[in-house]
């Protein structure tokens, strides 16, 4: 963070400074970040240094075993003994090279800023560098220069310059030399316009329209698989099949980053396996008949707990079998703590000052369908940095996870560790009703609604789109979430934009059970917590759900948002009625990039049938 202190004798500020937690979402390795006079990108993990002092240590051993087999199937390896660390601190008192993270020019292209030149040159090829800018010798003076914005992308999330004299001169391949001297100007008309953008070389005269490469991407050259972030290992560039696409440099589909993440719980799963091994004496004999009976031992009734019966034998039969059983997916194994939290008691409070994770439920306001309130007074998150995507954002299961694959790319080539940061703050968990959910599902209406959504995912795939069909009840209850997130927020203390969704979502058929619950929670990186607004909130959820319900069953852009149709041709494949005057929230708020998104499976809408929506109309006021 900026201070207003002065930095000792001798020592120059560096030319950025990001917030440790911005590197993990948005300014991460390989994203492009622009600085007063330059345009950097942030380089890999390999150049990234914590010089004189200890790394940050994050521990979070239920996401650092997830991750570590999955990476490995994909060479990329991850010591689960030293998995996440935060970003390195830079110092404003003593700033210096030695510590922090290197970035790299990039663009090298520069457009001179003299109207009467506006020469389209490389950094490296005629540029002087004066007082921390790039000049361009066009006058005595000298005129400054910029970065252009374009640059060359592929959907595997490599990166390039944009070759300019092949675009112009429309001959040859980006490697070759189309023109003897080319001397380029960047000419953006009287707008300014993106259609009235013209590069023109002097030497030959040619002239063509940046428009053009927007155009049929099959006349774009094939991308080298430049990676300029991981050095000179990705400048080599690496085999891509893919063609390039003209890129704005600071679109916001320049870099999606791959975050993965935890609730720090308790891991009753390894528990039960080491009470059940202590116990194996008596517990082996264990079937369902004479489980309680073991239960009446003292001794074995301690160590149960609170077990329930269905988990110890599950353990036993493990046990049995000989090998230690697989831990449940993050997602499952958060799920069943909520759901088995303990009711409040009046004046309780968490058991430490630094707890991460202490929920309570208290009673869910009665025939709504909400089967479950618990407020999470405590919670701990770790997210982790696992790569990023560019032109399409990542596809994620419905455990949260995305598959490592070619397009996600890696942030880093020699280090077995992964950037990460520590969230602590509150939340409150809603659970759906699980038998008025199954008599959801099987409406018929609400199967022709789910069949409608499909047909768009299968437009989207066609487009190259990736990902799974989530179901209805996905869309139930992600779509809940948003209106929820906006209706919270005008009570809750904290704008929608500080209040993050995670979804559990799991259908009847799922190996590891059923899930039908969303949390909302509020928090902050380096701090101790949030000061309680979003939990207490939790007590009245009737009213919050009411509001949420009438903000859901008339958008301001009715007819038109709640007549749309996932195949109308507008290539919003992945909604029904939805839109920025109903449902969508800010990216950080929304794990799934404002998609699978559609309020008339949550309340009646205008042209559906209402008995696809899972909640009555609200009452008029």
């Amino acid at each position: 963070m900026a201070t207003r202190s002065r930095p000792a004798a001798g020592y120059v500020r560096p030319d950025g400074q990001l917030r440790r937690s911005q590197v993990i979402t948005t300014y991460g390795p390989g994203a492009l970040v622009d600085l007063l006079h330059d345009a950097v990108m942030i380089s890999g993990l390999d150049f990234w240094r914590s010089v004189g002092r200890e790394w940050d240590r994050i521990d979070e051993p239920r996401l650092a075993n997830r991750l570590a087999r999955r990476l490995k199937s994909h060479d990329r390896p991850l010591d689960v003994t030293d998995a996440f660390r935060a970003p390195p601190a830079g110092d404003d008192q003593t700033p210096r090279k030695s510590v922090g993270i290197d970035a790299l020019q990039f663009p090298d292209w520069f457009v001179c800023q003299n109207t009467e030149c506006r020469a389209l040159i490389r950094a490296t090829a005629g540029l002087t560098r004066k007082r921390d800018r790039w000049v361009h010798d066009c006058t005595k003076r000298g005129s400054e220069c910029v970065p252009v914005r374009f640059l060359s992308a592929c959907r595997n999330g490599h990166i390039d310059e944009f070759p300019w004299v092949w675009f112009v001169h429309q001959t040859g391949t980006p490697d070759q030399q189309a023109c003897k001297a080319p001397s380029l100007v960047f000419d953006e008309g009287p707008s300014g316009d993106f259609a009235s953008i013209r590069i023109r070389c002097r030497s030959c005269g040619a002239v063509r329209q940046l428009i053009d490469a927007r155009g049929d991407e099959s006349a774009n050259p094939h991308c080298r698989g430049r990676r300029p972030w991981l050095g000179p290992v990705g400048a080599e560039g690496e085999s891509c099949t893919e063609r390039t696409r003209l890129l704005v440099r600071t679109a916001s589909n320049a870099y999606f980053s791959v975050v993965e993440s935890a609730l720090s719980i308790p891991d009753t799963s390894v528990s039960l396996w080491d009470v059940v091994r202590a116990s194996w004496a008596t517990l082996q004999a264990a079937t369902p008949d004479s489980l309680p009976v073991f239960r009446t031992i003292p001794a074995i009734a301690d160590a149960l707990g609170s077990f329930d019966d269905a988990s110890v034998l599950r353990v036993v039969d493990e046990v049995r079998r000989g090998h230690k059983p697989e831990p449940p997916p993050l997602r499952h194994a958060e799920y069943s703590e909520f759901v088995r939290a303990d009711f409040e008691l009046p004046g309780e409070r968490p058991p430490t000052d630094n707890a991460t994770f202490f929920p309570r439920a208290v009673p869910p306001p009665a025939g709504t369908g909400i089967s479950r309130v618990v407020l999470a007074h405590n919670l701990r998150e770790v997210r982790a940095l696992v790569g990023f995507t560019r032109i399409e954002p990542p596809a994620a299961t419905l455990q949260g996870e995305h598959e490592v694959q070619d397009r996600i790319q890696p942030i880093g080539v020699t280090q077995t560790w992964l950037p990460a940061s520590e969230i602590r703050g509150e939340g409150v968990f809603i659970e759906l009703d699980p038998e008025r959910l199954a008599e959801w599902e099987a409406r018929q209406e609400v199967r022709d609604r789910a069949a409608k959504l499909y047909q768009g995912w299968l437009a989207h795939r066609h487009a190259g789109g990736a990902g799974e069909f989530p179901g209805a009840r996905f869309y139930l209850l992600h779509s809940l979430s948003h209106l929820l997130i906006t209706a919270l927020s005008l009570e809750c203390g904290y704008s929608a934009s500080s209040i993050r969704e995670r979804i559990y979502c799991a259908p009847p058929d799922h190996e590891a059970g059923a899930m039908s619950g969303l949390l909302l929670s509020t928090g902050s990186p380096g701090t101790d917590g949030t000061l309680g607004g979003l939990v207490e909130q939790g007590r009245f959820l009737a009213d919050h759900l009411e509001r949420a319900l009438r903000l859901g069953s008339l958008c301001s852009n009715d007819p038109v948002c709640a007549g749309h149709e996932p195949t109308d041709g507008s290539e919003r494949w992945l909604d029904g009625a939805a839109c920025h005057g109903c449902l969508y929230v800010a990216e950080c708020s929304c794990e799934w990039f404002n998609r699978y998104l559609d309020r008339a499976l949550v309340v009646p809408t205008i042209g559906a049938d209402p008995r696809a929506a899972f909640f009555a109309a609200p009452p008029l006021l």
